[in-house]
């Protein structure tokens, strides 16, 4: 007998990029348990941003949304990438504290 398969799961899309991502996200910034961590791919038409760029969104309880972004598709995202966006945010957020 074959197990469940479950038909409205994503295909081809980067699922299990999308978790790996969320594992390296979550040891990085070393989150709780009741932090959601969400991936997603977009598409973005903006001059100077890459054609296909990866959201890492970070949902503290009652606290903004922290966004990391990497300039690659979701499959092509590495532990790196989640690394270097992260220092970017720090920095964004330093940056946006001292104006």
């Amino acid at each position: 007998m074959t197990g469940f398969v479950n038909p409205f799961a994503p295909k081809g899309r980067g699922g299990d990029s999308a978790t790996r991502i969320k594992d390296w996200v979550r040891k990085c910034l070393a989150l709780p348990v009741d932090v959601v961590v969400s991936v997603y791919q977009i598409s973005c038409r903006e001059v100077g941003c890459a054609d296909v760029e990866t959201i890492i969104g970070i949902l503290r309880p009652h606290e903004p949304v922290q966004i990391m972004r990497v300039p690659r598709p979701i499959v092509d995202v590495t532990e790196r990438d989640v690394e270097l966006a992260h220092q970017h945010a720090l920095e964004a957020q330093l940056s946006k504290s001292e104006a």
